[in-house]
């Protein structure tokens, strides 16, 4: 009696040890009662009984999933290669098992065809010019898919758009000629600029009497000081009429 008693309490913990399923805090569990769908499962220690129950654990943490290269050709017909990450999170456990099969696999099929034809609705300069927008409009449409799944879109960025190489070629031809473009606005504003004060400045010393004949002292003094310079130093027309009033007034 004694022995049938012990085979009968180790029998117990057996099926008890074997029982036991520890769900993490970063995971949520279903579990199925004779293979339906009974409820979902908290964090901790949960008792399973073997053959008539079971329980699937699942990551509800957020996971990136790389969209792999995918050749595309825009609204323009340039042919690209294109791909991306998209970042998700399992908000729903029982839609994400019940719902679709390998959750993962679907969402990043979806993510490939979804790029390839957003890429496919805008041109070449849109692509490379307004990444954010195209990643936002691709993360919308992924997110309304993958809704019933019980799936929650969090972000998709684009990593990396690769040009045909005559492709490469003009838009570097095109950014130099634009470079140049810009150099040559500003070297003229420049000479507008200068033009104006240069017009300011002769305004003000033709408005000023003995400013110019102090201006040219100044510049004689600022030549003075190289003695390897040869000065031809010609006097302004005021100073010889200067000296002609005087001898007027003497005679």
């Amino acid at each position: 009696m004694g022995v049938f008693f012990v085979i009968v309490i180790g029998f117990i913990l057996f099926v008890l040890l074997i029982s036991i399923r520890q769900v993490n805090q970063y995971e949520r569990g279903l579990k199925f009662q004779l293979g339906k769908y009974k409820r979902t499962v908290e964090p901790g220690w949960r008792l399973i009984f073997p053959i008539f129950q079971s329980m699937t654990k699942v990551d509800i943490r957020v996971k990136a999933v790389d969209v792999p290269d995918q050749d595309a050709i825009t609204k323009d017909n340039v042919s690209v290669n294109v791909n991306a990450v998209l970042y998700y999170k399992v908000v729903s456990v029982d839609r994400a098992i019940l719902e679709v099969e390998h959750f993962y696999y679907a969402v990043s099929q979806l993510a490939q065809t979804t790029m390839r034809d957003v890429v496919g609705e805008v041109d070449l300069d849109e692509l490379l010019t307004k990444r954010d927008q195209i990643s936002q409009r691709i993360q919308t449409i992924v997110d309304v898919a993958t809704d019933p799944w019980g799936i929650k879109v969090v972000s998709v960025d684009l990593k990396h758009i690769e040009l045909p190489k005559d492709m490469q070629r003009t838009i570097a031809k095109q950014a130099e000629a634009e470079r140049e473009k810009r150099a040559v606005i500003i070297k003229a504003q420049g000479e507008v600029m200068a033009a104006e004060n240069m017009a300011k400045a002769a305004k003000t010393l033709a408005g000023s009497r003995g400013a110019l004949h102090l201006r040219t002292l100044q510049s004689v003094n600022d030549l003075s000081s190289d003695q390897s310079n040869t000065v031809i130093f010609a006097l302004p027309l005021e100073i010889l009429r200067a000296f002609e009033g005087m001898g007027k007034n003497k005679e």
